[in-house]
């Protein structure tokens, strides 16, 4: 049980919170005014937030790059900051292709990804020139050949490589051990099978090797191994071809601290210790140091996002627990239902002096399953027309959201500086109809 209902703990949100008067503001802006301007539920972003994160992803990893996932979240503004602030931009879908050219992000700081890129998707890809496409299979490996050669372009790939580690997550979002969809095996010659495949394309121009362990990953440990055996990868690659491969990227998956307890790794101890790891693995085998890339997503926009709500009922079952009702849930926040997500939520119109009460924090869609915090505490005096505010929402929460029950996905309003403005619009119910006939 917290000792303070009212209290913001820095570490879960957003740098520029605190509270004025009982109500927390972000950005400078009262979440009273921004529910009453855009109503709710509402994803709130704290640009400086976002902003102050890359630059601190940029200053640990000074002398390598540093690129945007954009699948914890993209919309059109957020890929400006992410260009405005020099760093690169990780996509794996047409349509997130399409958001980053349309504000026109250079493709040259784009990577393309993907287990199963069509092959439209590719020659998009091709077309525009994005810096790198990160292979994933055999078959791509000759469509891309195939469509490089008809294009009369030699584009810049990776392989992706799963190392075999198995990072301490939840089963659905551990990517690196050999039993699931991504990348080619290291432990049973797949991987450099591809590396063969590849350097007999002349098309083609191999630059470097690709690891993804997983995600919400918060400690070092995995990352380490990782560096260690695509390292070794690269020396095994120089010994039989003669080849030295001049990039090495990391992946992402750095984890956020979500509740209270929650660790979160300090990214220049990662920085510092990636960076000698396979500097020693590399100069012991005589090769030069690979330019290190690395994919963090939810670590830069996580911790920036807020959700609020309106709660609507309050239902106490007697000798066990409140369920508080807001006007969301697993429409706009799925991740909890998905594998169990926890999350830190507290009113935020108001502070309040009452007791503790055990609570569940219940959205309005028809399934029992639909918890956005499935133990929490709240004061006794919660009520209908309270807002709450739920933290760390800025990642895989609008790009997970849904239209379960036919709700509209909620507006993503950004916040710096006293100011709010809409980044994404809230969808009508004319968006909901559109397509049907």
């Amino acid at each position: 049980m917290p000792a303070d209902l009212n209290a913001l703990r820095p570490a879960v949100w957003p740098r520029t919170s605190g509270r004025t008067d009982g109500a927390i503001t972000i950005g400078g802006v009262d979440v009273r005014d921004l529910a009453k301007e855009y109503g709710t539920p509402l994803y709130v972003l704290d640009e400086e937030d976002v902003r102050s994160r890359c630059r601190d992803y940029r200053a640990a990893f000074h002398d390598g790059e540093v690129h945007y996932a954009a699948k914890a979240f993209l919309c059109r503004e957020v890929a400006r900051w992410i260009e405005q602030e020099g760093l690169g931009l990780d996509v794996c879908s047409a349509g997130e292709l399409a958001v980053a050219l349309s504000v026109g992000f250079p493709p040259e700081r784009i990577t393309m990804h993907g287990n199963n890129k069509s092959l439209a998707e590719l020659e998009r890809a091709v077309e525009v020139g994005v810096g790198h496409i990160v292979v994933d299979s055999y078959e791509e490996i000759a469509r891309l050949g195939y469509l490089a050669e008809r294009h009369g372009s030699r584009p810049k790939v990776m392989i992706r490589v799963t190392v075999g580690v198995e990072a301490h997550t939840h089963e659905f979002i551990a990517t690196a051990h050999d039993d699931q969809k991504f990348g080619l095996s290291l432990s049973s010659g797949a991987a450099a099978e591809a590396v063969r495949r590849i350097l007999a394309l002349p098309q083609l121009e191999l630059v470097g090797l690709h690891s993804h362990i997983g995600s919400q990953i918060t400690d070092t440990a995995g990352f380490e191994v990782a560096a260690r055996r695509l390292a070794t990868l690269l020396v095994d690659i120089k010994n039989e071809h003669g080849v030295l491969l001049p990039e090495l990227d990391l992946g992402g998956g750095y984890g956020i601290p979500y509740v209270d307890g929650d660790e979160a790794p300090d990214i220049k101890v990662i920085a510092d210790g990636l960076r000698e790891i396979v500097a020693r693995t590399c100069r012991l085998a005589g090769l030069p140091v690979p330019r290190l890339t690395v994919e963090p997503g939810r670590s830069i926009v996580g911790l920036a996002g807020v959700t609020l709500y309106e709660v609507g009922t309050v239902k106490n079952v007697e000798g066990l627990r409140t369920y508080v009702s807001v006007d969301g849930g697993m429409s706009d926040n799925i991740r909890t239902a998905l594998y169990g997500a926890e999350y830190t939520a507290v009113m935020a119109s108001r502070e309040s002096p009452a007791r503790p009460m055990l609570s569940r924090l219940v959205g309005k869609h028809c399934e029992s399953g639909d918890m956005v915090v499935r133990d929490l505490w709240f004061p006794q005096d919660v009520s209908p027309g309270d807002l709450i505010a739920v933290a760390g929402t800025g990642a895989y929460c609008r790009s997970l959201a849904n239209n379960y029950n036919y709700l509209p996905k909620p507006a993503v309003v950004a916040v710096s500086g006293g100011r709010s403005r809409v980044i994404v619009r809230r969808e009508t119910e004319e968006d909901l109809l559109r397509g049907q006939l």
